[in-house]
């Protein structure tokens, strides 16, 4: 009696390693719970929605012809004014002081970019505060590019600048917000937390 219950005592320790053992190897150990997601690689003219597709043309696109008078010619009215070439039934160019149109989708992406600092905020020779334009000059020597081609970069820590316009790679969450600067308005802003030199 004393070896079958030695036995089933045996049997049972085993049976509980092996559970332990089993769920050793099913559970997951310690997980990462905010995984840090690779940057999307952005270039600049996938910050401009795509154009709406253009009305179909007409076939009253050439200069009209005068109207029928069913009276005839000579009934005693007088002709119909005339219209100045190329104005016919187009009023004056509707101005707008709508923002340049942004994309929306790309709200809270960890992205990668390129372009020129043209420097906000610094202390001595770190930068912390800047836009990203895409080329030289944008902003200081030459208008504005639109909105939606400028991103307003704030960097915590700051980063070392050798020149005025210096070329650089930003990785960090891009939001589309956008932010009034002295020197134009930006389309994007993005808390920057990576700056390369290029």
């Amino acid at each position: 009696m004393r070896g079958v219950r030695r036995r089933l005592l045996a049997a049972s320790a085993a049976v509980t390693l092996f559970m332990g053992l089993d769920l050793a190897l099913v559970s997951p150990g310690p997980t990462i719970s905010h995984a840090v997601e690779p940057p999307v690689e952005l270039k600049w003219h996938q910050l401009v929605p795509p154009a709406p597709p253009a009305p179909p043309k007409s076939f009253l696109s050439g200069r009209p012809t005068s109207p029928i008078n069913p009276a005839g010619p000579h009934d005693g009215a007088a002709p119909p004014p005339g219209q100045p070439d190329g104005r016919w039934m187009s009023g004056p160019l509707p101005q707008s002081d709508a923002p340049a149109p942004v994309v929306a989708a790309l709200d809270g992406k960890r992205v990668r970019i390129g372009g020129y600092v043209v420097s906000l905020d610094f202390d001595a020779t770190k930068v912390k505060e800047f836009l990203l334009v895409p080329f030289v000059g944008a902003c200081i020597h030459v208008p504005p590019p639109p909105a939606n081609q400028i991103i307003y970069v704030k960097s915590a820590e700051g980063f070392e600048v050798t020149g005025q316009f210096e070329p650089v790679w930003i990785t960090g969450t891009l939001k589309v917000t956008s932010a009034f600067t002295g020197l134009a308005e930006a389309g994007y802003s993005l808390e920057a937390d990576r700056v390369e030199h290029r």
